[in-house]
């Protein structure tokens, strides 16, 4: 497969889950609200659409690749944040038992470390940029 075809099928990649979790937000607030309170960050409902719309919008930004490297260091920057603020602790869900708590802060960290690949992911992008099939190149042209 030529090399443009793969940066776009890696952008496609990419984007579907900024632009499924961003929709997902804006249509439901509420249980990213309730992470966003757990974190003890003010102003939870607020943060929960901000995300939403930066995330649809950041996703979008990448499918197309329209502002591709900045699109990309602003959505690595997004995960490595909310790996380290939402996913690097462990899991203590009152009367839960043990085992579960343990087994939910093992895939709490795998979800922390998901997160940190998906930035080196952009951090790529951005060095590389958005390939030929974007509209980056197009107005480039």
């Amino acid at each position: 497969m030529p090399q443009n075809a793969v940066v776009l099928v890696g952008r496609i990649l990419l984007a579907l889950m900024f632009i499924t979790s961003g929709f997902g937000k804006l249509t439901d607030p509420a249980g990213t609200a309730g992470m966003i309170t757990g974190a003890g960050l003010p102003a939870a409902t607020a943060l929960a659409y901000i995300a939403g719309i930066f995330e649809l919008v950041g996703g979008l930004f990448i499918l197309v690749g329209f502002q591709t490297r900045i699109a990309a260091y602003l959505l690595a920057a997004f995960c490595v944040f909310t790996a380290l603020t939402f996913h690097s602790g462990a899991i203590n869900i009152p009367d839960f038992p043990a085992g579960a708590n343990g087994l939910l802060t093992v895939f709490n960290g795998l979800m922390m470390w998901k997160n940190i690949t998906i930035a080196g992911g952009f951090l790529v992008l951005a060095a590389f940029g958005p390939g030929s099939i974007s509209v980056d190149a197009r107005r480039a042209a």
